[in-house]
């Protein structure tokens, strides 16, 4: 699916935001941390990448209460849902020059429709030395889910499955949809939010 940009200014996939907090001193260490194993745009991406996707736990996998949303909190206690992670995975590329953005799923919240529907966050960025978007989905990996960084064809958490009524949303956001953090927001237990409070559709 092509991704159509919901500004074609570059500069708007930089901004630094309440939630993408790249300013923050941890983000910024964290930034140069990573940049220090990883020189050039593609590796450096890669390394941020899986660095949210392998250091940051899922709260669900976890089965934490704690809810957080910005960034520097995302990345202070190691954990957020798919609409955090994806806030941090965006500092940590906007932080280094690096333009990203937001995209999102509806998919089945379990395995099959029964068990009802929920929006999904990922990432998109902008690597200038091949001139293409990509996308990257920094939930984390368990059984059955393996995103990859991959340049050519997308490895990402869930495939869409149509006929179970889950859709690609082809809007690339240059912030997190108000939707997702106004569940952030507005909820206190995240084990209960996960179940019962996700937006089903943007």
């Amino acid at each position: 699916m092509n991704r159509i940009r919901e500004s074609s200014r570059l500069d708007d996939y930089l901004e630094h935001t309440e939630e993408v907090d790249f300013r923050h001193h941890t983000i910024q260490e964290k930034i140069t941390e990573l940049h220090g194993r990883s020189p050039d745009d593609i590796a450096y991406v890669k390394a941020a990448f899986e660095f949210v996707r392998d250091g940051i736990s899922h709260s669900w996998d976890i089965r934490s209460s704690r809810i957080t949303r910005t960034a520097s909190e995302v990345l202070l206690y190691r954990e957020g849902i798919c609409y955090a992670k994806s806030n941090l995975l965006c500092a940590l590329l906007r932080g280094r020059g690096i333009p990203a953005g937001f995209c999102y799923q509806r998919l089945t919240l379990g395995d099959t429709p029964d068990t009802g529907y929920a929006v999904h966050a990922l990432n998109a960025c902008y690597i200038r030395s091949v001139g293409k978007w990509i996308r990257l989905d920094a939930r984390g990996n368990k059984d059955g889910v393996d995103a990859q960084f991959s340049l050519n064809e997308e490895r990402l958490a869930f495939p869409i499955r149509h006929h179970y009524g889950e859709k690609d949303y082809p809007l690339l956001y240059k912030a997190p949809h108000p939707k997702t953090m106004d569940v952030l927001l507005h909820h206190t237990d995240c084990k209960q939010m996960y179940l019962h409070g996700l937006p089903t559709e943007l």
